[in-house]
């Protein structure tokens, strides 16, 4: 076999540049037109709905909540979902709050105590009412933060109506939540 001289192969790292940068703009390209695509819907959000802009969680779930709430509602697909306000809600049972995790949907129900007799015993049982149906678990404080003698704090996602029904059955009745 005739000798040969070392076999170089030029511009070949030109071309892997060139075509890494042409991969980079085409990515670059899709994600500006799925962001002009979402502002255009106002489907972004924040997480957690504290925020002036925030709408809900997450921009797939408003969406999907909004139509599954609209039709099970009657309401008019057309008109915009509820905004979501973070509600604190102190629950009677501070056990039950540890069994919650971030994320879970629960039920909040308030039952009014009921008077007591002469001998200190319930003259008649209390009546329950469901005040929040859904409701997304979005933070557990500490149990040392939250818990008292009269139940433990959790925050959870609610529309302003419902955020303002729970307030005010927080301050007549004890609060209990079913995870659903």
């Amino acid at each position: 076999m005739p000798p040969f001289d070392p076999l170089r192969v030029r511009g070949s790292r030109q071309r892997l540049r060139r075509a890494l940068l042409r991969h980079r703009r085409a990515t670059a390209a899709g994600l500006a037109v799925t962001a002009a695509a979402l502002a255009a819907t106002g489907a972004g959000g924040a997480l957690g709905g504290v925020g002036a802009g925030a709408v809900s969680d997450s921009s797939a779930e408003a969406s999907t909540g909004a139509t599954a709430a609209s039709a099970s509602s009657g309401r008019d697909p057309a008109q915009p979902p509820a905004r979501m306000v973070s509600a604190p809600v102190r629950i009677a049972d501070a056990a039950t709050v540890r069994l919650l995790r971030r994320g879970d949907r629960v039920d909040v129900i308030a039952a009014a105590p009921s008077p007591l007799g002469s001998a200190g015993v319930p003259q008649r049982e209390s009546e329950a009412r469901v005040v929040a149906r859904g409701a997304r678990v979005t933070e557990i404080p500490g149990e040392r933060e939250t818990s008292s003698d009269r139940g433990a704090l959790v925050v959870l996602s609610v529309p302003r109506a419902t955020a303002a029904a729970l307030a005010g059955a927080s301050a007549t009745s004890q609060l209990a939540v079913t995870l659903c």
